[in-house]
Parts: structure tokens; C-alpha cells; sequence
């Protein structure tokens, strides 16, 4: 069945490439099908298209399909084009005519471009979620080993003293900032494009307002061929965003299969979260850092891959546009997966408290000697070089009571305040207000 057919058949190769894996890409997109399919005939109802007795029965087998895609159950058969051929002849075997009713004032254009704002809006607040969790967990080990020090690095040498209070809270402040990455995602998702139909508008006298509302949209793509141009913009934004969280995690990990080698001995991996070698008895492998840290530096290859599909493209709609589903809609799984494996792996992760006791460490607490020197009232200069110079003779005796005061440093490391940076960008995306929205439509 295709919406657009008529009284000849198409090449059986052309559909085949034609239609790609849509098929499969759009089982993603059902449940949001069915929700922005609720909302246009409601309006639709409330302009005069449908009448009321209408309405109820439309409504009732959408939530029946819905429920369907709730329990994986929903499927797109064969010779179905796609997600919303599959819907409209569900509805059409069930009602009747009464099904064919649900396309006026629409195009596939606008419906597609709805699927994958209500769709990419559902993943962002998973993903939302998910940083939450991890940032919680890196707070939580920051607060615990907040006085174990820990060498710092500049150029892969020893360089000053840090803390594993430093670094795990490093982590999550870094998640803080991808968080206003997502915000700003989220407020680009989150304009509802529904009547813009194939990108210049309907003549029936659509209520845009009406369906912004009914779907919790916080304002609508106003001008019908923007609307359209924002297929494709939509997604690379949002690619941006996941590519930032991505980052962070990527590194973490470099950081945690580092740390967790013999030569370092920083942190230890709870043995359960390990994997052997079928050759070496005694290799315990931190294959899920390593797996994270692969994947999330494939996810920050999104933006890219989205940009050079759509980035020459005149406005208007264009086929090349399908492609992007197949690199964006399963990217989410992967970083919410690795988000997930990240916050169970921190919360499990045991750190080495007396690394510093290591004469090979030594060389770190050479900058506080030579501030302590300079609260003595020795020059700087001179201070660095005396210091310099029993380090090359091999005189150097390090002082470990160290004493850093201001914020952000190893006695203050203003976790509090990085917590209540977190909440605000939290309560600002307002993630109830679709939460009822989806809820009212389904009831």
C-alpha cells in the first residue's frame, strides 16, 4: 500500500532502493505516529473536517495501535511503504472510510518531520535523565575521596597534586555543561512543525495553535517552509549535543583504562566488571571503558555524517533526508547504553589511597615548596629556581601537607554549587509539561 498510488505499478529495484530501511528505521517513529495522528484529528474535529461522533472511534483504535507499539507489537508489513501507510491501513481495516479521514491538512512531510521532533524530544529526556544519573554517581565519588590525592599530569608527566575528589567532580561538572548543550536541543526540538504539510501550508483553515498545545510543544515552526528546512537542522543540533556528552565520556574512559593499568594501579575496576584473555590467567580487561570510549568517539562522528547529507540541500523537501534516520534514530540507544554502563561502573570503582606515598611522586609538591618560599618573602623566580636545583641534585624533600583554599581547588571543590547548577538546567527544560500533554491526548 502507498498513500501516493494510482493506476500503474513502480519498478520492483526502484522501490526496493527507493524505500531503503525505512521500513525498519520507522518502527522508532510508531508510538509518535500515533500521538501526532491523535492530535491532527482532534483539531480536525474542531475545525469541522470531522464530525464529533467521528472523532471517538478514530481516537479509541489509535490508542488500541498504540498500546500495540507499547508492547512491541506493532509491525510494518511487507509491501507497506512506511510508519504511516502501516497506521492509516490499520485504521482502515478497523473503521473504514472513517480511517482514509485522518490525512486531511496533511502531508507525509510534516507528519515525518512530527514523528521525529515527538520522537527525539522522548530520547532527550531519557538521555537528560541518564547524565543526571552519572553526574550523581561522579558526585557521589567525589565527595567520598574528596582528600585522596592523586597526581595531576601536563603532558602525560607528573606535574602538580590533584585528588580523585578533583577528578571524578571534573567529570560531572563536564556533564553540567553538556547538560546546556542539551537545552539548548531541546528547545530547538521542541516547536512543533504539524500544518506545514508538504512544506508550504494547507488551505483548510488548520488551528496550529490547537495541536502546539495538545502535544506540549512550547511554540510551533511558525513559517510553513522553515518547517520544512528544519528537517535535517533539527538533527544535526541535536547531534551536537549528544556528541558533547559523547566527549566527555570518551575521555573518562581514556582516563579510567589508564588509571586502572598496573603501571598507574589509580583505580581499581570491581573483577565482576572485567573480562580475561583466553591465552593470560592473569588479565582482568576494562573492556567497558574500552567500549565506551569506541563508541562514544563513533557518536561524535553524528554531527558530521547529518551535516554532510543535508548541509547542500536547497529548501524544500528531499529524499536525500530519509538517510539521516539511519544514522540518528539508533545513536540514541547507544549513548543512553553507555551512559547507563558508565554510571554502574563509577559507582562501583574503588580508588588507591596511598599513590602519593610513592617517592616516584614526589616531584608533584615542588610548586607548593616554592610557595611556601614566597610567602616567606623569597622573589618567585629565585624560589622556582632553588627548587628547581634540588630537584636536579636529588635533594628535594617534598611536603605533603598541602593546603588549597580556593574554589574549585582540592579543599573546596564546590560540588554544592555544581549540584544546584545541575537542578536549574534540570527544572528548566520542564519535561512535566509533556509528560501531561502525552498523558491527556492517551486518555
Amino acid at each position: 500500500m502507498k498513500l501516493w498510488e494510482k493506476d500503474y505499478a513502480i519498478n520492483a529495484e526502484i522501490e526496493r532502493f527507493t524505500v531503503g530501511r525505512d521500513r525498519e528505521m520507522d518502527l522508532y517513529l510508531a508510538p509518535y505516529d500515533v500521538l501526532g495522528s491523535m492530535a491532527h484529528i482532534t483539531m480536525l474535529e474542531s475545525i469541522g473536517l470531522l464530525k464529533s461522533e467521528e472523532l471517538a472511534p478514530l481516537l479509541d483504535a489509535l490508542k488500541r495501535i498504540y498500546a500495540q507499539c507499547e508492547r512491541g507489537e506493532f509491525v510494518i508489513e511487507e509491501g507497506i511503504e512506511d510508519v504511516h501507510s502501516q497506521v492509516e491501513l490499520m485504521l482502515t481495516r478497523d473503521l473504514g472510510d472513517l480511517g482514509k479521514k485522518i490525512h486531511s491538512g496533511r502531508s507525509r512531510n510534516d507528519q515525518v518531520l512530527l514523528d521525529l521532533k515527538l520522537f527525539t524530544r522522548r530520547q532527550l529526556m531519557e538521555i537528560a535523565d541518564d547524565v543526571r544519573t552519572l553526574f550523581d554517581e561522579l558526585q557521589t565519588q567525589s565527595e567520598r575521596y574528596a582528600h585522596v590525592l592523586m597526581p595531576g599530569y601536563t603532558h602525560l608527566q607528573v606535574a602538580m597534586p590533584s585528588s580523585f575528589g578533583l577528578w571524578f567532580g571534573a567529570y560531572a561538572e563536564s556533564l553540567l555543561d553538556d547538560m546546556y548543550g542539551l537545552q539548548a536541543a531541546w528547545r530547538l526540538t521542541n516547536r512543533n512543525p504539524l500544518g506545514s504539510a508538504a512544506g508550504y501550508g494547507s488551505s483548510f483553515p488548520l488551528d496550529r495553535s490547537m495541536t502546539t498545545r495538545l502535544l506540549g510543544f512550547d511554540s510551533m515552526d511558525y513559517n510553513v517552509v522553515y518547517a520544512q528546512m528544519g528537517r535535517g537542522k533539527m538533527e544535526r543540533n541535536v547531534a551536537y549535543a549528544m556528541a558533547s556528552i559523547a566527549g566527555t565520556l570518551a575521555k573518562m574512559a581514556f582516563d579510567a583504562c589508564l588509571f586502572n593499568s598496573q603501571n598507574f594501579s589509580f583505580v581499581r575496576l570491581p573483577k565482576e566488571c572485567t573480562t580475561g584473555s583466553s591465552i593470560m590467567p592473569h588479565k582482568k580487561n576494562p573492556d567497558v571503558f574500552e567500549l565506551i570510549r569506541g563508541k562514544c568517539n563513533k557518536l561524535q562522528a553524528l554531527p558530521m555524517e547529518v551535516t554532510l547529507i543535508m548541509n547542500n540541500l536547497p529548501s524544500g523537501y528531499f529524499r536525500d533526508l530519509q538517510i539521516i534516520k539511519e544514522a540518528f534514530l539508533p545513536a540514541f540507544d547507544e549513548l543512553k547504553d553507555c551512559l547507563s554502563m558508565a554510571a554502574y561502573i563509577i559507582r562501583r570503582m574503588e580508588v588507591n589511597e596511598r599513590i602519593i606515598d610513592n617517592p616516584l611522586y614526589d616531584p608533584i609538591f615542588s610548586v607548593e615548596e616554592v610557595n611556601r618560599r614566597v610567602v616567606e618573602g623569597v622573589p618567585f623566580r629565585d624560589a622556582y629556581k632553588q627548587v628547581g636545583m634540588e630537584i636536579e641534585h636529588g635533594t628535594f624533600k617534598p611536603n605533603r601537607d598541602i593546603h588549597h583554599t580556593h574554589e574549585g581547588s582540592i579543599g573546596r571543590l564546590c560540588n554544592a554549587e555544581v549540584a544546584q547548577l545541575m537542578d536549574q538546567a534540570m527544572a528548566d527544560l520542564h519535561f512535566d509539561r509533556v509528560r501531561e500533554a502525552e498523558k491527556a491526548l492517551l486518555q
